[in-house]
């Protein structure tokens, strides 16, 4: 064996307190690596189980699951930068950029569902899933924390009621995607959001908690002058904002028109919410990264769609 490989080796284990010779005895016994058990293929084909009889509902349920995949690629991207105390103008920007090409994918993709399922089948198995909802994605709501603070995710009617000052429980009431699911009036929610809220609140508190001061857009304002003037990365993350906030969200409501507006009547979502004010980006005007647009830019956001 290379000399150089064996000394690396016991200076790992040695580390760690442990025995190399037993490590590599371990070896002898352990079985080839093959494709199938390194990607779990069998128990990754495993997991698509339906409803009904509808053979389209397959279809959607595996888009959803490749969705699921990409947000947990894009949360470890971020979570590099988070991390990062001493993160370099061009990782920053190749992480942005990283993050903005799978919601390339996420965009381009909606065609799957948006003409590759039989409209007749859809408005059949969807009623199955009453009261499920698309706003009920952990992982999409942490990219969202993950990417910018907490008061561009406030529901553009409150924002101006809520500051630094604000607690983590007040601000949450106040999201945008609350609207989904609740009378603002009554303050009545509906059992979509409360279910949302009870398996997942207080995990989106402590990991809004991190990200308060470690969100894409502080990480950006607390680089040094030089970087935050960085031509590259500003269009990195303007190219991201409209990827994610315009482009991917038109998308997903382009083929939700397309499903629940018929004959120019538009149905209720699975979850109950008032979809169409939910989703269309120039209702909430949700945008990551506020001080890299102009006024007029912010004013006309998701009004001047161009793909």
């Amino acid at each position: 064996m290379n000399s150089k490989i064996t000394k690396q080796l016991k200076e790992k284990y040695e580390a760690i307190d442990q025995d190399v010779e037993a490590h590599l005895e371990g070896l002898l016994h352990s079985k080839p690596i093959n494709y199938w058990d390194y990607i779990q293929t069998d128990a990754l084909l495993n997991l698509q189980i339906q409803r009904t009889v509808f053979p389209d509902e397959k279809v959607f349920i595996m888009y959803h699951q490749i969705s699921e995949l990409l947000f947990k690629m894009i949360l470890s991207e971020i979570e590099q930068v988070a991390k990062n105390d001493n993160i370099t103008t061009e990782t920053f920007t190749d992480k942005i950029m990283r993050v903005s090409r799978y919601f390339d994918v996420l965009t381009s993709s909606f065609s799957i569902m948006k003409d590759g399922m039989d409209i007749k089948q859809y408005n059949k198995f969807r009623t199955t899933l009453t009261p499920a909802s698309g706003f009920q994605s952990a992982q999409y709501r942490k990219i969202e924390f993950a990417s910018t603070e907490l008061i561009n995710l406030i529901d553009k009617r409150f924002r101006d009621t809520i500051d630094r000052n604000s607690s983590y429980e007040h601000a949450f009431e106040h999201l945008y995607w609350q609207a989904a699911g609740k009378d603002y009036k009554s303050g009545k929610k509906t059992y979509t959001l409360t279910a949302f809220e009870e398996r997942y609140k207080e995990e989106f508190i402590r990991f809004t908690k991190f990200y308060q001061f470690n969100n894409l857009y502080s990480k950006f304002k607390s680089l040094p002058k030089e970087a935050r003037e960085n031509k590259a990365l500003i269009d990195a993350m303007k190219h991201y904002d409209y990827t994610v906030n315009i482009k991917w969200v038109m998308a997903h409501y382009n083929t939700a028109n397309h499903y629940l507006n018929i004959n120019g009547k538009t149905a209720e979502a699975t979850g109950g919410s008032e979809w169409v004010k939910y989703m269309h980006p120039k209702y909430q005007k949700r945008i990551f990264f506020p001080d890299l647009w102009t006024d007029k830019e912010k004013e006309t956001w998701g009004t001047n769609i161009s793909f």
